[in-house]
């Protein structure tokens, strides 16, 4: 029954043969996974399939509809960072897969937290009505301040459990006090040949010789993610904020907008 009714959702959004391709693509390779003995990647092909059913939760369990323009972006989203992102290893083989997601990641941030305040702007029992300007900065706030709790879980992640999520990178230039005998004065050192590390590496002495620079554990990565999060943020913003100001114009945006089925109905009867 329950399994009817997802299929249901999703052909009734006209995006079933994508659902379709996505569910059983990652079935096949939590099969292939379990085979392997792979229990890691086998807990993201299980973690993927539970994400997949986000859309269909928001509906049934919150009432809330999303276009299939957002919903579509929202499993590729899902497919892209877990499945092609980590166990296909494309964070490692495309230099700004991680750029991109995380730019998504900031657009569906603030589209989430738009439509929460959007709909109590429009509900009965919320008798304040916010300005689209306020609105759209709650939106990227909201976003932003996701986007700062992910980056502090990736930072506990390498600390703690020793993975590098945050993408360390070979970095040819610095300037630090550190080089300026006590002097609080930047030196600057660049173009760096190569650094020298020492240390054990699983229990043995051994020395590693890191080329091209120095390498540079996840700060970068971090501002960067950041950064393109903002913009992520800013442009789903924007589009909250002239949603709001044209909102029964039929235009695009409503391809973005999340909203509850009632507000729906209504938006089409005026």
């Amino acid at each position: 029954m329950e399994k009817n009714w997802e299929m249901k959702h999703f052909k009734e959004k006209g995006i079933v043969g994508l659902y379709v391709f996505l569910r059983v693509s990652v079935i096949l390779l939590l099969l292939l996974e379990i085979i392997r003995h792979n229990w890691n990647n086998v807990f993201i092909c299980v973690l993927t399939l539970v994400l997949f059913l986000i859309p269909v939760i928001l509906d049934k369990k919150f009432n809330i509809e999303l276009p299939s323009v957002l919903e579509i972006i929202i499993l590729l989203f899902i497919f892209s960072a877990e499945i092609l992102g980590e166990i296909q290893n494309f964070y490692g083989i495309f230099k700004n897969w991680d750029t991109i997601l995380h730019t998504l990641n900031g657009f569906i941030m603030a589209g989430i937290g738009f439509s929460l305040i959007d709909i109590l702007n429009n509900s009965e029992r919320f008798h304040i009505t916010l300005t689209p300007i306020f609105v759209a900065l709650v939106a990227f706030c909201f976003s932003m301040t996701i986007g700062v709790l992910w980056e502090f879980f990736e930072y506990e992640m390498d600390v703690i459990v020793k993975t590098d999520m945050q993408k360390d990178a070979i970095v040819s230039s610095i300037s630090s006090v550190k080089f300026s005998d006590n002097k609080n004065e930047p030196v600057v050192v660049s173009d760096i040949t190569s650094t020298k590390i020492n240390g054990k590496v699983n229990g043995e002495e051994k020395e590693i010789i890191v080329k091209n620079g120095y390498l540079d554990i996840g700060i970068n990565d971090t501002i960067k993610d950041l950064m393109v999060n903002c913009i992520g943020a800013i442009v789903f913003s924007a589009i909250g904020y002239f949603y709001i100001l044209r909102r029964n114009d039929g235009t695009f945006l409503h391809n973005f907008i999340p909203l509850l089925k009632k507000h729906k109905r209504q938006n089409k009867k005026e």
